[in-house]
């Protein structure tokens, strides 16, 4: 009789909107310290006399949220994914048949993954009593000495007994206030919802009085498909009756007992009990913001939102994602009704703005609340290692290139560096054991492409990879690492200066282009003047041969870094005028070396002949003589505008191309970008490439008047 911990994971949270979201849940969510409460429930959980690794029994569409929570606190579980939630007793048959299967007498401790309890002794304590009684053949319940009189939970009144356990004399649902005032004085206790049992009594128990609901359950499992940890149940569970467990089971069985306790305990279910667990000034005031005369009242918003609460006590003011709510703490059980609204009214664009200030507010807010969780959460692969190279694909997962495991590396560390709250150091290392896992080569050199597992799909190494690997490692400390492959790429030096590309484009300038932005954040964060050599080498032969005469900079070259032959020679990128602008700006100004600055000027004018007005965009493509070559246009271009902009200090042109990048953003406010936008204005549906979240992150970082290197 091993004791498992089943930890159940369901729900919407509609009364902690706008923060809880049937996306991302109350149980992710970090309302206290920086642990969400169920991280804090699989921590607790391990200190059950004699437990096994958990198991969790979630919606299928949160596998990607636990297992990046597991990840954070180094835990591992078992899980089983229901296609569609159908409450409490579906949901724990599921987990009893699952156990059952290699351990039917098995001792379930089923909690719920949205309470917070501090005392983990006292609870600890109270399921080993409470397992005594489940070896019994006893349902047994804990049952927690009420603090005051709840209408929010409901109540179990014990019957005569000796020892901890007794038997259960009556269930009760959540009462009016002056029944549960009468309950406080008959000795009532409040109902936690946690039921510890056999898997076999409990499979019993449910055969006899939901025989339907069992039936249906066992085969949804037995339909079900064994993927890794996760145990995805059949279709035949989305026909499950939906019944809590006290309806279909407690409320009849004979075998009811409870275990009394009196360890501190909220169930998370409205912001009041939010403010409840919060840390409170002296006038009950939480939360980050300017209290005058106020008393009792809670405030939760992105940092750096300024708030001020005059004259009101007893308010939730709560910020999040572009949504505001405003309640009485006294009526949070109501804000149910807002939070079931709004999930049926789409969300709206992210608004035009007029200034600066307002892009890098609207934008902060949706890179940290947003973009980085949601990129950590799903493109994150927390079980193989490594990023994903996009989300929002149909059908097998694309190839990972090597280049995004550096470039989210890079993002995340910015990230860290701007004080972002969430897993930033999780995943840079993340992605930094990717690089070395599964793209080094024995030859020190990094590998183009591999699969999710690391099998190699494309050996070749690519001077634009080794870059990025160098601008990853310039934030995170690796300079040993840096200058060791930067000697790796003396074999790829050209006679005529800069070096070879391999592939079907050997001289081109992109590859420098990024080597130069990794030499140019070394030269600032490392300690050796090599980084310093490299940056002037690489934006002097950018000056003397990749830049036209006429004030553009070319992509494809031959061997003496003149213009290729044909179309290909001729070819003129918008974005990479604005990127090698900016770059070339920084590196002037850092060297000392003014000859730089009209040269990048004219660039940025360039990239300005991509303008298209009808669509307020940056298109992709020209010809040497600056008349449009393609009319498509992806967002990383928008990006490189309005970085480039910031850079040249254009507060008009950052306005306009932050209204560009804008238009590429999921208005469902889930961190999701459209990749392109068609001559016709149409965002094209299709994957968002991870590999965007590095120029994005680099307009976060330009928007608030820092240089992106």
């Amino acid at each position: 009789m091993g004791v498992y911990p089943v930890i159940m994971c369901g729900g919407s949270g509609t009364r902690l909107w706008p923060a809880s979201r049937p996306g991302a849940p109350k149980q992710f969510i970090p309302f206290t310290g920086e642990r969400s409460s169920f991280q804090e429930t699989v921590l607790r959980v391990a200190t059950i006399e004699g437990a096994n690794a958990p198991l969790i029994v979630a919606g299928v569409g949160h596998r990607d949220h636990i297992a990046a929570q597991l990840a954070a606190v180094k835990a591992s579980a078992a899980l089983v994914l229901e296609p569609e939630g159908r409450d409490s007793a579906a949901a724990m048959a599921a987990a009893a048949l699952a156990i059952a299967r290699t351990d039917p007498d098995a001792i379930l401790a089923i909690v719920s993954a949205d309470h917070h309890v501090p005392d983990t002794a006292a609870f600890a304590a109270a399921i080993n009593q409470a397992v005594k009684g489940a070896r019994a053949g006893q349902i047994v319940t804990i049952g927690l000495k009420p603090r005051h009189a709840s209408t929010a939970l409901g109540y179990i009144l014990s019957g005569p007994g000796d020892g901890p356990v007794k038997p259960v004399a009556a269930f009760v649902e959540k009462p009016d206030q002056a029944t549960a005032e009468r309950y406080l004085r008959e000795g009532y206790l409040w109902n936690c919802g946690y039921f510890i049992v056999s898997a076999r009594v409990l499979i019993e128990e449910l055969q006899a009085y939901a025989p339907d609901v069992v039936d249906a359950v066992r085969a949804g499992v037995e339909d079900g498909v064994q993927d890794g940890e996760a145990l995805l149940l059949g279709e035949a569970f989305r026909g499950v009756r939906k019944i809590s467990i006290d309806y279909a089971v407690m409320e009849k069985t004979t075998r009811a007992a409870v275990t009394p306790a009196a360890f501190d305990w909220t169930d998370i279910g409205g912001w009041d009990a939010v403010h409840a667990i919060e840390a409170n000034d002296s006038n009950g005031n939480a939360g980050e913001a300017l209290f005058v005369e106020a008393t009792g009242n809670l405030v939760r918003a992105p940092a750096g939102t300024q708030i001020a609460l005059v004259g009101v006590e007893n308010l939730a003011v709560v910020v999040e994602d572009g949504s505001v709510l405003v309640t009485s703490l006294s009526a949070s059980q109501t804000v149910k009704a807002a939070g079931e609204h709004f999930k049926t009214v789409p969300r709206q664009p992210m608004p035009v703005v007029k200034t600066r200030a307002q892009a890098r507010q609207l934008f902060g807010r949706w890179m940290s609340g947003a973009a980085l969780p949601y990129w950590f959460a799903h493109g994150l692969d927390h079980e193989l290692g490594g990023f994903r190279e996009c989300t929002m694909y149909d059908g097998e997962e694309p190839p990972r290139r090597a280049r995004v495991q550096p470039r989210q590396a890079w993002s995340y560390a910015v990230a860290g560096e701007k004080e972002w709250s969430g897993p930033w150091k999780l995943a840079v290392q993340a992605a930094l054991d990717s690089m070395e896992a599964h793209y080094r080569r024995p030859d020190g050199l990094f590998r183009t492409l591999a699969a999710a597992d690391g099998a190699v799909l494309d050996d070749e190494a690519r001077l634009y990879d080794q870059a990025f690997a160098l601008l990853a490692w310039s934030l995170t400390g690796n300079e040993d690492k840096a200058l060791d492959l930067i000697s790796r790429l003396d074999a790829w030096r050209h006679p005529a200066g800069g070096w070879r590309e391999t592939g079907g484009r050997p001289f081109q300038s992109n590859a420098h282009m990024h080597l130069f932005e990794a030499s140019i954040s070394w030269t600032s964060m490392g300690k050796d003047p090599r980084w310093a050599a490299l940056s002037d080498e690489i934006a002097e032969l950018a000056l003397a041969k990749f830049i036209d005469p006429a004030g553009f900079l070319r992509e494809a070259f031959d061997a003496d870094w003149r213009p290729a032959p044909g179309d290909e020679g001729r070819f003129v990128e918008p974005g990479h005028q604005f990127e090698w602008a900016a770059l070339l700006k920084i590196w002037g100004e850092r060297r000392g070396r003014p000859e730089a600055f009209p040269v990048a000027r004219r660039l940025f004018e360039t990239g300005l002949r991509g303008w298209d007005s009808a669509r307020g965009v940056i298109i992709d493509g020209l010809w040497d003589d600056l008349s449009w070559r393609e009319r498509d246009a992806r967002l990383w271009p928008q990006t490189e505008y309005l970085k480039a902009a910031m850079t040249f200090g254009e507060e008009t042109h950052v306005v306009t191309a932050f209204d560009a990048i804008r238009r590429y953003l999921y208005p469902d406010g889930r961190g999701l970008w459209f990749d392109r936008m068609g001559p016709d204005g149409e965002l094209a549906k299709g994957p968002a490439p991870a590999s965007t979240l590095y120029h994005l992150v680099g307009v976060w970082v330009a928007l608030t008047g820092l240089s992106p290197v």
